[in-house]
């Protein structure tokens, strides 16, 4: 799923009784991108989109998904406003992991397993971020779920404050002020209205 929040959106993150009595397992990382000065008020969406719809290479031990932008020779159908990529890469142990090189900020986010980067060993729940220009050698060492991302520098700095993201405290203090006036559209079917931490 992706969610374009751009001028406000609001959104739920609930499991009906049905499914919650049930026993499952539930793996996912949530990641915030932010949007260009040009495109921070635009229209808030949201969209799904079946894995199936993404770019994808599969080889031997290894499976690479392009969630998000440009890399490794194929765009992702997923909308963005700006040059960047993200991608989940899924990899049993001794796999050499792919690294984007055109772009100025990369990182690697290991969400399951190990892998090595130029020798140092990054675990799950660690994050790197790659020297601009840099093209590290990285492998698994063990078996690993990994999320490269990366793209170019954003236009200037973000605040972030609850779940408000904007790029000045006057943006912010407006959207508290809708957001405590009921002012933001409501998710179909819900009813509950959370209100602002207290500052």
């Amino acid at each position: 799923n992706w969610m374009t929040a751009g001028r406000g959106i609001v959104h739920s993150e609930r499991t009906g009784d049905e499914a919650r009595a049930r026993a499952s397992t539930l793996h996912g990382i949530q990641t915030w991108l932010a949007l260009p000065l040009q495109h921070e008020e635009t229209d808030p969406a949201f969209f799904h989109h079946p894995g199936a719809t993404l770019p994808s290479l599969e080889e031997q031990g290894l499976t690479v998904r392009l969630i998000a932008g440009s890399a490794l020779g194929e765009t992702s159908p997923v909308e963005v406003f700006s040059d960047m990529f993200y991608v989940d890469v899924e990899a049993v142990a001794d796999q050499m992991l792919p690294i984007p090189s055109e772009y100025a900020e990369r990182a690697v986010y290991v969400a399951n397993g190990a892998v090595s980067i130029d020798g140092q060993t990054l675990q799950a729940g660690e994050m790197a971020i790659l020297a601009e220009g840099a093209m590290p050698r990285i492998h698994t060492t063990d078996a690993a779920r990994v999320m490269l991302l990366g793209g170019e520098p954003m236009d200037g700095e973000r605040l972030m404050w609850w779940n408000l993201v904007a790029s000045s405290q006057d943006k912010i203090d407006a959207a508290k002020a809708r957001w405590k006036a009921g002012g933001f559209d409501p998710v179909p079917g819900e009813t509950e209205f959370i209100p602002l931490p207290e500052d």
